[in-house]
């Protein structure tokens, strides 16, 4: 029976920019790729769906200068499946919506290579809603008309009935129609569409560079000097709409485009809150978690865990660690019943209920010192404290808790480390001046910046070039220490408090936060 793999094509759209809006199916086949090809239109974040071994092919398609033949994109579709390779096409917007989907479906399946299609949210649609004008209403436009505004040059003459299109009262979206709008804007005065009709040019819909330029069929042309592709034209009534539904570019961070520092797995949580108020995270870790060194100390902790008294997470990245080290020993939470638990912060605190585990102690100050403060409060004499941590952090929590008198065994469940790869791309950004605001949560992910970026004067005169915010006070010290000025500190030691912070840089002026008393 042979077990040659069997390749396949999926053909997914990738939508119009915001890397929220790819479907779920279409993620499901970026976590299978073996390899990926990718449009312009693509946004460049929805690659780390992919596996880390996955290749990344750009065949940027941008409707100028030069750019992959289509039968050598169709050529690599068929070799590699035939090969036995599962093959992602990530396409701009939806794969059959002028996206030359249906030529690539073609070409595979007449080789008789397995295919899938991925719809994706296309631009026509939610171009328009990002700009606040939905493309049909019942008292303004009750058709939509969705036209190329780059027809084949091949077929010799239009195929558009440019009549019709000037005579109906729904809304047209124009597709790729920038460098024709002129013409467009000719044809459709010509045919009777009243000078005064509302017309809204937009410009990277979804993303945080959007750019809406909103006029008239007698003054879109003149208003859109200059302005460059991809862009969405809009022609119809529920233009007028965008003024009152304007939602998008209303968002406190519209437009910033803001670096998370954090490792790749903790960065999820803090780009969404991002997001969420309008920016436009760019994920740059500059550490990462991987296993300690030797599981011994932790295995023996845990084998004797009935000596202990108390267990105390520092961070929210040591619980995981800790709870399947605490499985592979056959044992559950059963086995920490009789301990009191406490954590740095809530965050780390919620992390411990996914495990069933209510925190017994959560300091008002999120950082060591509070902790030490928080416990103070307890007769520690004669008593076994366990923190699970990383291998290399702060000595101030055991040694104050030693002080008061308790035996402390400090055990290693994650180490950070600095990952292989530089930062070349958002080196170019910084030195471009196109970051707003550069983040660090912790003082290893401000150290290894530097390191990364190539030293402290490099670093340094990059952050002449943008805003740097740290979480607290002990990774705005280390920044300090390596020349970075610290701009934005928010009061609580949480990436919550930082997103709010940067907010109200932004809304208010308000630079660095007094931080919460302990």
């Amino acid at each position: 029976m042979s077990t040659t793999r069997r390749g396949i094509v999926y053909l997914v759209g990738a939508g119009p920019g915001d890397p929220g809006l790819l479907t779920i199916r279409g993620k499901e086949c970026l976590e299978q790729a073996d390899i990926v090809l990718y449009d312009y239109l693509a946004n460049p974040a929805l690659l780390d769906h992919a596996p880390p071994h996955a290749e990344r092919v750009y065949v940027g398609r941008r409707g100028r200068g030069r750019y992959q033949e289509q039968t050598e994109i169709n050529r690599l579709l068929i070799t590699r499946a035939q090969a036995g390779q599962v093959v992602v096409r990530l396409k701009g917007g939806d794969p059959f919506v002028f996206g030359r989907g249906g030529e690539e479906a073609e070409a595979v399946a007449a080789a008789g290579v397995p295919f899938e299609v991925v719809p994706g949210v296309t631009a026509a649609i939610a171009v328009p809603a990002y700009a606040g004008i939905p493309v049909t209403h019942r008292t303004l436009a009750s058709t939509m008309t969705v036209v190329t505004g780059h027809e084949d040059p091949s077929k010799g003459t239009t195929v558009i009935d440019w009549p019709k299109l000037a005579a109906t009262s729904g809304t047209l979206i124009f597709m790729m129609g920038m460098k024709t709008l002129p013409m467009i804007v000719s044809r459709l005065l010509e045919e009777g569409r009243p000078a005064e009709t509302p017309v809204a040019a937009v410009r990277w819909g979804t993303r945080s560079e959007q750019r809406a330029v909103i006029g008239t069929l007698q003054d879109i042309v003149v208003k859109t000097t200059g302005m460059e592709p991809p862009t969405v034209i809009v022609v119809g009534e529920v233009v007028k709409l965008r003024e009152q539904l304007n939602w998008f570019e209303k968002r406190p961070l519209f437009g910033k485009k803001i670096v998370v520092t954090r490792a790749h797995e903790q960065a999820g949580e803090f780009a969404r809150l991002l997001t969420a108020y309008g920016a436009e995270p760019i994920s740059a870790p500059t550490i990462k978690m991987v296993p300690p060194s030797s599981w011994a100390a932790l295995d023996h902790a845990i084998e004797t865990l009935s000596s202990y008294a108390w267990l105390i997470f520092t961070s929210v990245n040591g619980i995981a660690p800790f709870m399947e080290r605490l499985q592979h020993a056959r044992r559950d939470v059963r086995a920490l019943a009789h301990l009191q638990i406490g954590a740095i912060g809530p965050r780390t605190a919620e992390e411990l209920t996914r495990y069933g585990l209510t925190a017994d102690l959560v300091p008002s100050t999120f950082q060591a010192e509070g902790m030490v403060a928080a416990m103070s409060q307890h007769d520690l004499r004669g008593t076994k404290v366990l923190i699970p941590r990383a291998e290399v952090a702060r000595e101030l929590l055991p040694e104050q808790l030693r002080m008061q008198g308790a035996t402390v065994d400090v055990v290693a469940v994650y180490r950070t480390v600095r990952p292989e790869s530089g930062l070349d791309r958002l080196k170019a950004e910084l030195h471009a001046g196109v970051i707003d605001v550069v983040t660090f949560t912790s003082s290893s992910t401000v150290s290894n910046f530097v390191e990364l970026i190539g030293g402290g004067e490099e670093a340094r005169r990059m952050a002449a070039k943008t805003t740097v915010a740290c979480i607290g006070p002990i990774t705005a010290r280390t920044a300090e220490e390596h020349g970075l000025p610290v701009t934005i500190m928010p009061g609580e030691n949480t990436v919550q408090a930082l997103a709010q912070a940067i907010v109200r840089y932004y809304s208010e002026g308000v630079r660095v936060a007094v931080p919460a008393s302990g």
